[in-house]
C-alpha cells in the first residue's frame, strides 16, 4: 500500500479527474437552450444529447472495469482521461445536433474508463480506517464539479457560446495526464494478471443494455416494445453466460454472497433513476417559465452541489464510524421529501422555496452517496475492485439514463418533436411535475432498498496479492 504522502497525491489526481465530467454534465444542463437555438434541435433531440453520453457510458462501464482488473487500473485511467479529452474538443467543434450527439457517445466511454478506475484506485491506495473518508473526498470532487458547472456554464454559455463548456475539459484533461506520468510512475493496481477478457460476453451486454435503453427511450412508439423485450432476452443470455464461463466479465458471486453489494449497487440505481433529471428540468424551468438567464439559471442550481460538495466527506467519515445503510437511508429519505416538493411545483413558487429544496438535495445526496459507495467497495476482493467500482458506476449510468428517458418520454407525450419555448412553457411545466412525481415514487421504493442491505462487514480477506508491477 502507497506511503501516506503518495496516497494524498493519488486521491488529489483521481479527484481532479472526479470533476471532470461532472462538471461538463451539469453545465451542458444550463446550455441546453442555447444548444437547441444554435443546432435547431427540438425537445427530445436535446434529451439525447444527455441521453447518448450516459448510455455510452453505461455500456462500457462493467467490460471497462473487468479491463482494469486484469490489464491495470492506472492504465485505463489514463485512456479514460485521453478518450474523455479528445471527445470533448470534438463535440465543441460539433457542426450539428448528430454530430454533437455522437461526439457525446466517444466521451460516455471516455467517463466509463475513469468511473470503474477512479473509486478502485483510491480504495486499493487507502487502507479501510481511512477509506470511507478518502472516497467521502473522492466523491465532493464530483459534487464540486456539480456546483460550478452550472454557474460557470451559465456564465461560459451567455458570454462565449455553449461550445466553450466542452473546451474547458481540454487544458484540464491534460493537466491531469501530466501529473500521472511525473507523481504515479511507480503505482500500478493488477489484481487478475493473465485472465481473459470475455469479448463475446462484451458484445452481448453492451447490444442488449442498448436495446433495452434505446426502446425505453422511444416509447410509447411500436417498435419499442420490440426492441425493449430483445434487450431483455439479450441481457438474460449475458447473465446465463456469465455463470458458466471460467473468467466472467461480471462476477454473479458477488451479488450471491453479498447482500450488502447487492442491496447497495440496487439503490444506487434507484437513486440515480430517481434525481439525475432534476437538474435538467430545472434549468429548462428556470429558463422558460420563469425567465430567467442561463447565467442566473446556473447561480440558482448552485445550492444543490454546493451543499454536497461541503458534507460529502463528512458523510464518508461517519460511514466510517455508523452503518452506511443507516446514513444512506436517512438520505434516501430526505431525497424523497424534497421530490415530492418539486411535484408541486408552479409557475410563480417562490425562487427561496426553490433553493432551499435544491439545499435539502444537497444534504440528501451528500448522506447518500460516499456511505454508499464505501458499503459497495467494502463489500468485495481487492481483485474484484474494478469490476465492482464498474458495477457500481453503471447502476449510476443506468439510474441516469432512465431518469432522462422518463424526461424524455413526457417530453414526447406532452409536448411531441417541438422545440421546447415560452410558448409551450406551460405544457412543459406539466411534464416535468409529472416527472418529479415518478421520481419520488421511485426515491421510496429506493428507501427500502437500502434499508434491506442488512449490517456491513468488515473488507474480506484478500485472496490475491494487493498489487502487481506492470510496465507502463
Amino acid at each position: 500500500m502507497p506511503e501516506r504522502t503518495d496516497r494524498r497525491v493519488i486521491l488529489l489526481i483521481v479527484s481532479l479527474a472526479s470533476f471532470l465530467t461532472p462538471f461538463e454534465f451539469s453545465a451542458v444542463n444550463v446550455a441546453m437552450p442555447d444548444i437547441s437555438r444554435s443546432l435547431s434541435a427540438g425537445a427530445v433531440a436535446l434529451g439525447w444529447v444527455a441521453t447518448a453520453y450516459l448510455l455510452s457510458s453505461a455500456v462500457f462501464l462493467v467490460p471497462f472495469g473487468r479491463l482494469a482488473d486484469i490489464s491495470g487500473r492506472k492504465r485505463n485511467f489514463i485512456r479514460g482521461v485521453a478518450l474523455l479529452v479528445s471527445g470533448s474538443l470534438l463535440c465543441a467543434l460539433a457542426p450539428n445536433i448528430g454530430l454533437l450527439i455522437l461526439f457525446r457517445v466517444l466521451q460516455g466511454a471516455g467517463e466509463a474508463m475513469l468511473a470503474s478506475s477512479a473509486p478502485a484506485i483510491v480504495t486499493s491506495a487507502f487502507p479501510p480506517p481511512e477509506r470511507g473518508r478518502a472516497l467521502g473526498l473522492n466523491v465532493a470532487a464530483t459534487y464540486i464539479g456539480l456546483s460550478l458547472g452550472p454557474f460557470l456554464g451559465g456564465i461560459l454559455t451567455q458570454h462565449l457560446g455553449w461550445r466553450s463548456i466542452f473546451l474547458v475539459n481540454v487544458p484540464l484533461g491534460i493537466l491531469i495526464l501530466g501529473l500521472v506520468f511525473l507523481k504515479m510512475r511507480r503505482q500500478e493496481w493488477i489484481e487478475t494478471p493473465g485472465a481473459r477478457f470475455d469479448w463475446p460476453g462484451a458484445v452481448v451486454y453492451a447490444v442488449g443494455l442498448v436495446a433495452l435503453m434505446y426502446g425505453f427511450s422511444t416509447l410509447p412508439a411500436l417498435r419499442s416494445i420490440a426492441l425493449l423485450v430483445f434487450g431483455a432476452l439479450a441481457l438474460i443470455g449475458f447473465l446465463v453466460r456469465q455463470l458458466r464461463v471460467t473468467s466472467p466479465l461480471l462476477d454473479l458471486a458477488l451479488f450471491r454472497t453479498s447482500r450488502a453489494f447487492t442491496f447497495s449497487n440496487l439503490a444506487a440505481f434507484v437513486n440515480y433513476c430517481a434525481t439525475a433529471g432534476t437538474g435538467m428540468l430545472l434549468s429548462l424551468y428556470l429558463q422558460y417559465n420563469r425567465l430567467l438567464s442561463a447565467q442566473q439559471a446556473g447561480i440558482v442550481l448552485i445550492a444543490q452541489p454546493v451543499v454536497q460538495a461541503a458534507l460529502s466527506p463528512l458523510a464518508g467519515q461517519l460511514s466510517d464510524r455508523v452503518q452506511p445503510r443507516v446514513v444512506a437511508s436517512i438520505g434516501m429519505a430526505l431525497t424523497t421529501l424534497g421530490l415530492v416538493v418539486f411535484a408541486f411545483l408552479g409557475a410563480h413558487t417562490p425562487m427561496p422555496a426553490i433553493v432551499l429544496t435544491l439545499v435539502l438535495h444537497g444534504l440528501a445526496f451528500a448522506l447518500f452517496s460516499s456511505p454508499n459507495t464505501n458499503a459497495v467497495m467494502s463489500a468485495v476482493e481487492r481483485r474484484s475492485y474494478g469490476v465492482a467500482a464498474g458495477t457500481l458506476a453503471t447502476m449510476r449510468s443506468t439510474g441516469q439514463m432512465f431518469s432522462v428517458g422518463i424526461a424524455t418520454l413526457m417530453f414526447s407525450l406532452f409536448i411531441g418533436h417541438a422545440k421546447i419555448s415560452a410558448g409551450n412553457a406551460a405544457r412543459f411545466l406539466v411534464s416535468a411535475r409529472y416527472c418529479f412525481a415518478i421520481f419520488a415514487g421511485l426515491c421510496l421504493l429506493g428507501v427500502f432498498a437500502s434499508l434491506a442491505r442488512g449490517r456491513s462487514t468488515a473488507e474480506p480477506p484478500a485472496t490475491d496479492a494487493a498489487a502487481h508491477p506492470a510496465s507502463d
